[in-house]
């Protein structure tokens, strides 16, 4: 595969037309971080919301020293709910202990679910064990997603002492927020996961049922 011309992409990036724009963030893919990051943030104020969201989750994954600041500047400020949660999930992208504080203020303090949800999922993405105590009280959350969102990650901070509060899911009628259960077990390896695991196993869904295979396998080869 050719290098990309970076003048080329930026040329493209300032193309009057929001798909040429777009397929210049997406060929930044094969660019250094260092070279990448100063293209990326020409368009951070794009005209097209979908511009936009692109150049946030590219600052997730092209990590520099500017990328942090920036994307904590974007979930504290930004007036598009949409940006604000590309923001905080690309912060649990770079997996930056600093952004624990701000994700755990932006699920407390945004009005709006996705962005809540968005943080959440980072919270899990940063693995960290501090983020236990919102966890749990995002399973309160009437929003099914976050609940979602609040299992998968107290999975990935391997909270082994959460697991009696998650299993209150194992017979949920949403079977995502089993699956999610499954998987998040897999993690958290106790007596009582294995138990749950081998009930999950036998879901009548498909995929939780697998999901629940797999968790039990890998605790069973632990």
């Amino acid at each position: 595969m050719a290098y990309p011309d970076l003048e080329q992409i930026a040329v493209q990036l300032q193309s009057a037309n929001s798909r040429d724009r777009m397929l210049a963030l997406a060929s930044l893919r094969e660019v250094s971080s260092v070279e990448a990051v100063p293209l990326i943030k020409k368009v951070l104020n794009d005209t097209s919301i979908q511009v936009r969201s692109m150049a946030v989750f590219a600052l997730g994954i092209k990590q520099t020293e500017e990328c942090y600041p920036i994307l904590v500047k974007l979930l504290e400020t930004d007036p598009d709910y949409g940006i604000r949660a590309d923001a905080a999930g690309a912060l649990g992208y770079l997996e930056d202990g600093r952004a624990l504080e701000i994700l755990v203020r932006t699920f407390y303090e945004d009005t709006h679910w996705l962005v809540r949800f968005s943080a959440a999922v980072s919270l899990g993405n940063l693995k960290d064990p501090r983020a236990r105590d919102v966890l749990l009280q995002a399973l309160d959350s009437p929003e099914v997603v976050l609940q979602q969102a609040a299992i998968a990650a107290l999975g990935e901070i391997k909270a082994i002492d959460a697991v009696d509060d998650i299993l209150r899911f194992a017979q949920s009628s949403d079977w995502l927020i089993r699956q999610r259960l499954a998987q998040a077990l897999g993690n958290l390896p106790t007596p009582k996961s294995i138990s749950a695991l081998k009930f999950l196993a036998k879901d009548s869904n498909h995929q939780v049922a697998e999901a629940a295979s797999i968790a039990l396998q890998g605790l069973q080869e632990a």
